[in-house]
C-alpha cells in the first residue's frame, strides 16, 4: 500500500464520522472493565471513542493504535491535553502487529474490514493479550454498504471512468459471522461471540453524502482517478444517484460485531 492510501483526510473525517461513534459506543458499552487495565485501541482514528474508552480508564492507559500517521495526529492534539501520558500513539499495520508487552484488552470499531486477512490479524491480536484478556470489536460485515457499492460498480464502467478502473480490485473484508467465528476460535479465542447488525444510514442532504463519500468510505476508490475534477465529478455523479432514489443520500450499512478471550493460563 502507498503512503497515498494509508493517509486520510483526518480533520474532516473528526468532524464528519458520527455515525461510526454512535456505533462504537455501543461497542465500548460492552467492553468490560474495571478501570485500571492497559488497552490496545485498534484502529483508533482521530481519537473520539479513544477519549471515552480513556474516562472508563481512571487508573489505566491506553495504546492508540492507527495505520495513518494523519489520524494520529490529529488523535494527538485532541487526547494529550485531556489525558497526558495515560495514552499513548502508534503507528502500526494492525495485521503486522507486534507489542512489547501483552496488554488487558484489545477494543476497535470500523477498522477490520480495511485488513485483508482476518486469519493472521487475529493471531496477531491474539499474541497481544495477556492470557484472560478480551478482544470486542466491530466492523463492516456481511451485505454492508451493497446498494452504494452496486452504484459504484456501475460508475466505474461509465465511459468517463473505466480507463482509470481497469486494474481495480475490491480491497475490503466484509465477512460474516459465522466465518469470523470460526476465525476467532483457530486463532485461539475461547468465548467467541459474532453476530451482524444492520445499520441503515442516512445523511442530511446533499453537501453532506457527498463529503461522507468523499472522506469516509470511498477515499481507496478515488485513488484511480488522476485529477481533482474527475473525482468530484464521480462523487458529484454518486451524489446525483443518490438524490433521484426512493431513499435519498441513504447508506445500507451493517455491522459485524466480535467478541473472544485468550484462555487462561492452564485452560484448553
Amino acid at each position: 500500500m502507498s503512503r497515498q492510501s494509508t493517509e486520510w483526510n483526518a480533520g474532516t473525517y473528526h468532524k464528519v464520522a458520527n455515525p461510526h461513534v454512535d456505533w462504537g459506543r455501543r461497542v465500548l458499552a460492552r467492553l468490560p472493565l474495571r478501570g485500571d487495565e492497559t488497552v490496545i485501541d485498534a484502529g483508533c482514528g482521530t481519537g473520539r471513542l479513544t477519549a471515552e474508552l480513556l474516562e472508563r480508564l481512571p487508573t489505566g492507559r491506553v495504546i492508540a493504535i492507527d495505520g495513518s500517521a494523519n489520524m494520529l495526529q490529529e488523535a494527538a492534539a485532541h487526547l494529550r491535553p485531556r489525558f497526558g501520558d495515560r495514552v499513548s500513539f502508534v503507528q502500526a499495520d494492525l495485521q503486522h502487529l507486534r507489542v512489547a508487552a501483552p496488554v488487558d484488552a484489545i477494543f476497535s470499531t470500523a477498522t477490520f474490514h480495511w485488513i485483508a486477512d482476518h486469519g493472521e490479524l487475529f493471531r496477531r491480536l491474539f499474541a497481544a493479550l495477556r492470557p484472560g484478556g478480551v478482544l470486542v470489536a466491530q466492523c463492516g460485515g456481511g451485505p454492508n454498504i451493497a446498494g452504494l457499492m452496486a452504484e459504484v460498480k456501475r460508475l466505474q464502467q461509465d465511459a468517463m471512468f473505466a480507463p482509470y478502473f481497469r486494474d481495480w480490485r475490491e480491497f475490503w473484508e466484509f465477512a460474516d459471522a459465522t466465518t469470523t467465528a470460526e476465525r476467532l476460535v483457530t486463532a485461539g479465542f475461547v468465548n467467541v461471540a459474532t453476530s451482524l447488525e444492520e445499520a441503515p444510514t442516512a445523511l442530511a442532504g446533499a453537501p453532506e453524502y457527498h463529503e461522507f463519500l468523499e472522506t469516509v468510505v470511498l477515499r481507496l476508490h478515488l485513488e484511480p482517478l488522476p485529477s481533482a475534477a474527475l473525482r468530484t465529478s464521480f462523487l458529484d455523479r454518486l451524489t446525483e444517484m443518490s438524490a433521484a432514489s426512493d431513499a435519498p443520500f441513504f447508506l445500507d450499512y451493517w455491522r459485524l460485531n466480535l467478541s473472544g478471550q485468550r484462555p487462561e493460563r492452564g485452560e484448553p
